[in-house]
């Protein structure tokens, strides 16, 4: 192995004593009818507790495949993927997942959408209202407690889809570009508002997106992927101070430094 090689390994892991998420030479194939497609190959990744990383790559890179499996809906044909020490086994309330889509159900107001969650968990009336309210508060939408999804902006409905997530209290919270449908001035208050929300909760974060801003904006660390196959191409650091200036020269050189990263 180079230097080089060495070197990203390395940026890519974590005390073991701290990391959340291990990926270790995780490979994911698909069986088409032109024959075997490689989304994934040696992908190896540690993510620590309550570390917020973002993960940034073209389409087709296999990003959204590998939160898929760390979520539990897919699962590796090679390597070992771990969630707190424990192989992924499928779908469980310790990782939450948002959507770009929102998945919100139409019949059901904010107040109950947020409240599914915990009636699926068993909780009490009480205990639901009580941490409903709780989430609400947190995310500014006590408001419009009563409306329904199709009464709400595209942001409000994210925020939305963020609450009932959290409502359950998951270890790790994955997400799936959930601000690429939101215009630009949507998308930056609700990247604000969810570092708030983050810083909060502290909850480990996987964020997915193709906007490199984005990545820098949010994350405590960048992986940069590369496609065909999809693997780890760059681990960056992100040593800036939130909030974090969009227009900093600090900000610009990192831009330019993952733009190169990503395009080289």
């Amino acid at each position: 192995m180079s230097v080089e090689s060495q070197q990203r390994v390395e940026q890519a892991s974590a005390p073991a004593s701290d990391v959340m998420i291990s990926c270790r030479d995780v490979a994911k194939e698909f069986r088409t009818g032109a024959g075997t497609f490689v989304a994934l190959d040696g992908v190896d990744l540690d993510i620590a507790a309550d570390e917020f990383i973002t993960v940034l790559g073209p389409s087709g890179c296999g990003k959204s495949t590998l939160l898929n499996m760390i979520a539990g809906f897919d699962h590796p044909t090679g390597g070992s993927l771990l969630v707190d020490g424990s192989p992924v086994r499928g779908p469980s309330p310790d990782k939450g997942v948002v959507f770009q889509d929102f998945a919100l159900f139409p019949w059901l107001s904010v107040r109950r959408n947020i409240a599914y969650g915990l009636r699926e968990q068993g909780a009490g009336k009480a205990e639901r209202n009580r941490i409903v309210d709780e989430m609400l508060e947190l995310v500014g939408l006590r408001q419009v407690a009563d409306h329904y999804p199709h009464q709400l902006s595209g942001g409000m409905k994210q925020r939305v889809s963020l609450a009932r997530v959290l409502a359950i209290d998951p270890k790790i919270l994955l997400m799936d570009e959930p601000f690429g449908a939101l215009d630009e001035q949507r998308r930056v208050q609700l990247q604000d508002e969810l570092l708030r929300v983050w810083e909060q909760r502290r909850k480990t974060a996987v964020f997915v997106t193709h906007s490199i801003e984005e990545a820098i904006v949010l994350g405590d660390r960048i992986v940069v992927m590369a496609a065909h196959p999809g693997r780890v191409k760059a681990v960056i650091d992100v040593t800036l101070d939130r909030p974090r200036d969009r227009t900093s020269d600090a900000f610009n050189a990192l831009r330019k430094r993952v733009t190169d990263e990503l395009w080289a």
